[in-house]
């Protein structure tokens, strides 16, 4: 099989990430299909960026990652699968290791564990909890399933054999501009108040006052943010924003719709 044709399906979500998936799209040109999964709310450029690089793009209503992902799983029909964010490059050393996992075929689940380094206001995070991630990218797709989770979703492969089939890394341009920073963590606070109140935690006054500052000192010095310079000060700061705004809302539910 030729290595440009490898029999994978690249799993994406997008909505307004034009720029992005025209970055990445030609690089995933060894992927026998991409499938992106649209949210219309979003900027329809995104889309139409998708489907004339030959994506097979989907359109469904964003209701929260896990849910999404779900479902642009069950679209995928390649062996393998490999999940990636639009805002994720992969390093070019990481094609032979996803050449050698599809030659292996899929008659047992398997899945690889991708190095993911994290990149806030265009540096590279080395500390404040943001050190390299080990996640798996690329599976099977028999017996892979998303769970339920609103954000920090996570894929399952019953019985899968984790590989090592040599380097599998990952760059993610997460918060590249200040408007980056300020919209993800607005939406992500928004997404874990609404998971933690799904789980039935609620909030006190206590909470909202407490928390914010605890994590700064967590990520700040427990984690060795200050080592990361004004990156990592800018950077912890913005996570003490967003626990602010998760356990303001938490509490603002609390009071509005108190558990029965």
């Amino acid at each position: 099989m030729s290595v440009d044709r490898l029999p994978i399906s690249v799993l994406l979500l997008a909505r307004d990430e034009t720029r992005d998936l025209e970055e990445l799209l030609p690089a995933l040109a060894f992927a026998s299909e991409v499938v992106v999964v649209w949210d219309p709310r979003g900027d329809r450029a995104a889309r139409d960026a998708a489907e004339s690089m030959g994506a097979r793009v989907f359109e469904r209503t964003f209701d929260g990652f896990g849910p999404q992902r779900r479902f642009a799983l069950a679209r995928c029909t390649q062996d393998w699968v490999l999940w990636l964010d639009a805002d994720e490059r992969l390093a070019p050393e990481t094609l032979p290791t996803l050449a050698r996992a599809a030659a292996l075929g899929s008659e047992r689940p398997a899945m690889l564990l991708a190095r993911r380094t994290t990149e806030f206001l265009g540096r590279p995070i080395h500390w404040c909890g943001w050190g390299d991630e080990w996640l798996p990218r690329l599976f099977t797709r028999a017996g892979a399933a998303f769970d339920d989770a609103p954000v920090h979703e996570r894929v399952r492969v019953d019985g899968a054999a984790t590989l090592r089939l040599g380097p599998f890394e990952i760059v993610h341009r997460s918060y590249r501009t200040w408007d980056d920073c300020v919209g993800k963590m607005v939406r992500y606070a928004h997404a874990n108040a609404e998971k933690a109140w799904r789980a039935g935690r609620r909030a006190s006054p206590l909470d909202v006052a407490v928390r914010p500052p605890l994590r700064f000192l967590r990520q700040y010095v427990l984690q060795l943010g200050f080592l990361d310079g004004a990156h990592g000060l800018l950077l912890c700061a913005f996570a003490a924003a967003q626990v602010f705004l998760k356990y303001a809302e938490l509490w603002t539910r609390s009071r509005e719709r108190p558990p029965a």
